[in-house]
């Protein structure tokens, strides 16, 4: 995750993190692309930034694909309350989620799907609005979220019906997206080839 590539955050919730300079994130970045590594980053909304960081952050994460073309998803992760945080931050959602993928599909490029993690979106309207504004993926869909333990997943059911009330349908997906396949190593194409025709004739 690139989190976010303003250098502010070094003085606050980041003070203590050297992992998080931005210059080393994207760094990470560089080098997945340089080594054909499928890739997924993405953004914490709500850690004390602003809309212009967004941009930026957003805008360097383009810049990077635009090289290397390797990045496949974009999460963009509201920050939600958790047990063990030792400082109060208020939490991202609503309007100001949506108008995060807003921006996002805005400067990203068209191949870069967007992902809403939807157990961090409390509510049904705010992920159905985030879903319409550019978000096409909901992220893993299991028992536990082992990032954020406090905000359990929904339903697959639930989901899927929620989805269906727009005319939307929820589909499982591999890790790696299809357009990726031929960087994988020759051995794991032909498995991933195989599950991929197991999820075409389920869909």
């Amino acid at each position: 995750m690139v989190e976010q590539v303003t250098p502010d955050l070094l003085k606050t919730v980041h003070a203590h993190a050297p992992s998080k300079w931005p210059e080393v994130r994207l760094q990470q970045l560089a080098l997945a692309g340089r080594l054909k590594i499928p890739f997924t980053t993405g953004l914490l909304l709500g850690l004390g930034e602003t809309m212009a960081d967004w941009q930026e952050s957003l805008t360097a994460i383009a810049r990077s694909h635009r090289q290397w073309h390797h990045i496949q998803e974009v999460i963009l992760q509201p920050h939600q309350p958790g047990q063990s945080q030792t400082k109060s931050l208020p939490s991202c959602h609503g309007k100001t989620l949506r108008q995060a993928v807003q921006i996002a599909r805005d400067i990203l490029p068209a191949d870069i799907t967007i992902q809403i993690p939807p157990n961090l979106v409390v509510s049904d309207l705010a992920l159905l609005n985030c879903i319409a504004a550019g978000a096409s993926d909901l992220g893993g869909i299991g028992p536990i979220d082992e990032v954020n333990p406090t905000y359990g997943h929904r339903r697959r059911e639930s989901m899927a019906e929620l989805l269906q009330t727009q005319g939307w349908t929820l589909r499982q997906r591999l890790p790696v997206y299809e357009q990726y396949d031929s960087w994988l190593p020759q051995r794991l194409q032909a498995a991933v080839h195989h599950h991929r025709l197991k999820l075409h004739a389920a869909a």
